[in-house]
């Protein structure tokens, strides 16, 4: 078993030594107004939402040689985006659910009559632009168009600058088209070599009033099912009975057994027999299939299957991208259509959780 305890990151405090060593090179030649507005983006990047546990992020970049660059160029502090961006207030309780960006090395790529890479640039441009900061953004597989690729990992990194420049935290699964091992050569930066579960991209996100559990549903790279496999399993039924008092979601990539003859997760039923018991479990977020819909089972437990960011398989069906708000009793679920005239777009659905009893 991992010892998780040293390896708590809290990707925000990545930008705060950048700005504390950009304070050493201008505390002489800045006015006080604009250093007081420095120190407030500080606290603010201070005040995390969440702690992840194991878990994969993608790293924003050092901004220290641009910040430099603006402030010689006279822009001033007050200018730049990355701290104005950082510097409104940040929802605790707000989460943006991202699934299959298929993004291609070549960024005028098209597939089904779409430029994956248009669609994931402006749902990053409008994650990065809402009037409060979300906490956090999860993108639940199938990041790659096809094979996964080191190309296609690097261009997804590009296009997801505007989100990592305002220092929000970008948290990563595998899908069918991705590949383990390009993944991590692009993504990780800061490569673990203790995880929960070997060789597999699991993590427990915790927020204020949500655990996230990321679990790692590739099984083969361009095979369409998926699987959990037994290990994971056991780390789930474990790390779930070890926080029992907070609501639990699970973002996993493949859907539920199968849909529509879309190959699902192969041992999806294994998977319930763990979650449905265990009360504290509301929901089991997942994209794979390209399609908008959200369902409740039986036991109550929420069933959403995401829009895909890239093309839909079906005519006339949405893409973009779901932002989500966290309450005590339930969840609040708003598309954002990257085509906002779409007859969905704005569409909100609500969901309450299911009693522990």
């Amino acid at each position: 078993m991992c010892k998780t305890s040293g390896n708590i990151w809290r990707l925000r405090a990545k930008s705060p030594t950048v700005i504390r060593s950009l304070l050493g090179l201008i505390e002489d030649t800045l006015p006080r107004s604009d250093m007081t507005m420095a120190q407030i983006y500080l606290e603010q990047l201070n005040h995390p939402a969440y702690e992840s546990h194991m878990p994969i992020h993608l790293l924003p970049d050092s901004r220290r040689a641009f910040l430099r660059r603006t402030l010689i160029a006279g822009a001033g502090l007050a200018l730049a985006p990355q701290l104005s961006a950082a510097m409104r207030r940040t929802d605790a309780n707000s989460w943006a659910l991202l699934a299959d960006t298929h993004i291609s090395a070549d960024p005028a790529a098209v597939k089904s009559k779409v430029v994956m890479a248009d669609h994931l640039k402006a749902a990053a441009r409008e994650i990065a632009g809402l009037p409060r900061r979300t906490s956090g953004v999860f993108v639940v597989g199938d990041c790659a168009l096809s094979s996964g690729e080191l190309g296609e990992y690097e261009q997804l990194t590009r296009l997801l600058d505007p989100v990592r420049d305002c220092g929000l935290p970008i948290h990563l699964a595998l899908g069918n088209h991705d590949q383990r091992d390009n993944f991590r050569a692009v993504l990780d930066a800061n490569p673990i070599t203790c995880r929960p579960v070997a060789d597999k991209q699991v993590a427990l996100v915790q927020s204020q009033l949500v655990n996230w559990f990321m679990l790692d549903s590739l099984e083969k790279t361009l095979q369409t099912p998926g699987s959990i496999g037994a290990d994971q399993l056991k780390w789930l039924a474990e790390t779930l009975d070890a926080n029992r008092k907070k609501p639990a979601v699970l973002l996993i990539h493949h859907n539920p057994g199968e849909d529509k003859k879309i190959a699902g997760l192969k041992d999806s039923a294994a998977l319930l027999e763990i979650i449905r018991p265990r009360r504290q479990v509301k929901a089991w977020f997942f994209g794979h299939t390209h399609n908008w819909k959200v369902s409740q089972d039986e036991s109550g437990l929420h069933l959403v299957n995401l829009p895909p960011v890239a093309y839909v398989f079906r005519e006339g069906d949405p893409s973009g991208w779901i932002h989500a708000t966290t309450r005590h009793d339930g969840m609040k679920l708003e598309l954002r259509s990257i085509n906002p005239a779409h007859r969905a777009h704005g569409q909100i659905v609500d969901l309450k959780w299911r009693p522990r009893e």
